[in-house]
């Protein structure tokens, strides 16, 4: 992979100021195209995310940093450069989801500055053969087109579940470990094994390591290719397999996969997109065209889950010196009635034009007078069926009482263990403490769902806590009656083994929470800070 480039020298420039400006107006507009392009190419998330960056590129705020340091003198390239750093200052300082696309700012830098260079922008490289990337960080606009018959892992030292490295990792079904803070130390040619599974890379594997990682690819790549049958325990205990959508235009995958309806349909891409919360017909259509996609099937829907990492200016623009625990979710909703009432609205209109099973619930409930507030509501605009996301302590801990009112609850095990834990779950420095199987996290949901058989209401689980756990527990007997999964996709590609490290050199990162894949490798490394490549080792092909 090519080294980055080298920050610009200050110095002044030998062009006048409209002439530097016009160049960065050229540079910065091809930019812009390049990644409207590649995520055109790549679809779905990438889509999303790349086209986000192009509007990166074009923010008026930098244009006008970049124009008052030309006004000054200083190069094109310097400008940029200056511009730029002074916004990544900023957003790493806003810390979790936003100080994470400080990367995508570097990546769109980068390339601007490469354009007024005449010289190609870093990228992945392409060896020839099948390898695993180790990088410091990898941009978006190189992720969403990775070719997934040679690149079979990818390792980084920065980043965290929630950069847009780890999202389109998980959207492309590559095994991946971000924030392995000494990957880039790897040796050049160095055996290792990647294990996104457990978050795990492993050096200097042993033979038995090695044999192990290869049995356990070769298993999954046997369940992938079973046939797709309703999800159970293994004592035959039914627990349905819903899936985790966060767009209408998801549907039909989930569908062609197996899903048996859906468990958590997130409706923040209507609102996170705009300036401006989306009219009643605009929601109607997305619900719509999601409904009828699960015809007699249960559907889960989330009304708007607004705050903390998800701010919304048209919803609340007052400054929280910590937004986790401020006007979040249910709170948000009630402050801006109108919104929950068209958003209502809309799903009451769809559901009426389908006849899929429509559930409606609200997020970060935390008293049994919010569940009273919306289920009340929610059923005034025609909602058959209401229910909340049990997400915080409080909630858990009156289960009891909030099924007596509710029709159904979803334990999301995400932010339950954020806020049981007092852990920001964005916060890398104490990942440690997000852990779903902690003693405290599972008294929670042994609460609820005993509550939920005392009320005879269903009670769902959703997030990382809803995967086996190391001891081998499962959802099923913490007594919820279904599971959402975020990944419902058969692993079709899973034929390459785990990369996994002896645990006393294990180096561990953050792995996608669906990633059970694995591969091993062989390594072929650059300079610090760049990506390895690391070259098929024949003896571990399945």
């Amino acid at each position: 992979m090519a080294e980055p480039l080298p920050a610009p020298d200050d110095t002044a420039s030998t062009r006048s100021a409209q002439e530097e400006t016009a160049r960065v107006r050229e540079a910065v507009g091809a930019v812009a195209r390049e990644l409207e392009a590649r995520g055109a190419q790549a679809g779905g998330a990438a889509q999303d995310v790349l086209e986000a960056q192009a509007m990166m590129a074009e923010d008026p705020s930098l244009e006008a940093e970049i124009d008052a340091r030309l006004a000054q003198g200083r190069t094109a390239e310097r400008a940029v450069f200056d511009a730029f750093a002074s916004f990544r200052d900023t957003l790493t300082a806003m810390g979790g989801y936003l100080g994470e696309r400080a990367a995508d700012l570097d990546d769109v830098a980068q390339r601007v500055i490469a354009r007024l260079r005449g010289v190609a922008a870093p990228g992945v490289p392409d060896p020839g053969h099948p390898f695993i990337l180790v990088a410091k960080d990898l941009a978006p606009a190189d992720t969403a087109l990775l070719d997934l018959d040679k690149v079979l892992a990818l390792v980084t030292t920065e980043g965290g579940p929630t950069s847009h490295t780890a999202i389109l990792a998980r959207e492309k079904s590559i095994v991946a470990v971000v924030g392995v803070a000494d990957a880039v130390r790897l040796a050049d040619g160095e055996t290792v094994i990647v294990d996104a599974a457990k978050g795990v890379v492993t050096t200097e594997p042993t033979d038995d390591e090695l044999a192990q990682a290869q049995n356990r690819a070769a298993a999954r790549a046997t369940a992938a290719a079973a046939p797709l049958t309703p999800g159970a325990l293994a004592d035959g205990t039914p627990v349905p397999l819903l899936a985790n959508l966060g767009k209408p235009e998801g549907a039909a995958e989930a569908v062609a996969l197996g899903a048996e309806g859906v468990g958590l349909f997130r409706t923040e891409f209507l609102f996170l997109s705009s300036s401006q919360a989306p009219t009643v017909e605009q929601q109607r259509a997305a619900y719509t065209e999601l409904l009828a996609a699960f015809p007699g099937k249960k559907v889960v829907v989330r009304v708007l889950d607004a705050g903390a990492d998800k701010p919304l200016a048209f919803l609340n623009d007052a400054h929280e010196e910590n937004p986790a625990l401020g006007l979040r979710g249910i709170r948000a909703l009630r402050a801006s009635e109108d919104i929950l009432r068209e958003q209502l609205t809309a799903l009451a209109e769809a559901d009426a034009a389908t006849s899929a099973d429509l559930w409606v619930m609200a997020p970060m409930v935390a008293t049994v007078e919010e569940t009273e507030y919306f289920t009340a509501l929610a059923r005034d605009y025609g909602i058959k069926t209401a229910g909340v996301m049990i997400e915080v302590p409080s909630s858990a801990l009156l289960a009891d009482r909030v099924l007596a009112r509710a029709d159904f609850a979803s334990i999301g095990t995400n932010d339950l263990t954020q806020y049981t834990m007092a852990a920001d779950r964005l916060l890398g420095s104490v990942a440690s403490f997000q852990d779903p199987w902690h003693p405290a996290v599972l008294r929670l949901i042994r609460e609820v769902g005993a509550a939920g058989r005392a009320t005879g209401k269903p009670v769902g689980i959703c997030g990382r806590g809803r995967r086996r756990s190391p001891a081998g527990g499962r959802p099923g007997r913490s007594g919820s009656d279904e599971s959402v999964d975020g990944s419902h996709r058969p692993r079709r590609r899973a034929r390459h083994p785990p990369p996994v490290l002896p645990r006393r050199r294990s180096r561990r990162g953050r792995g996608s929470p669906c990633r059970e894949r694995r591969g091993i490798r062989k390594k072929r490394g650059a300079g610090r800070g760049h990506p390895r490549q690391h070259p098929l080792n024949k003896e571990s092909q399945q």
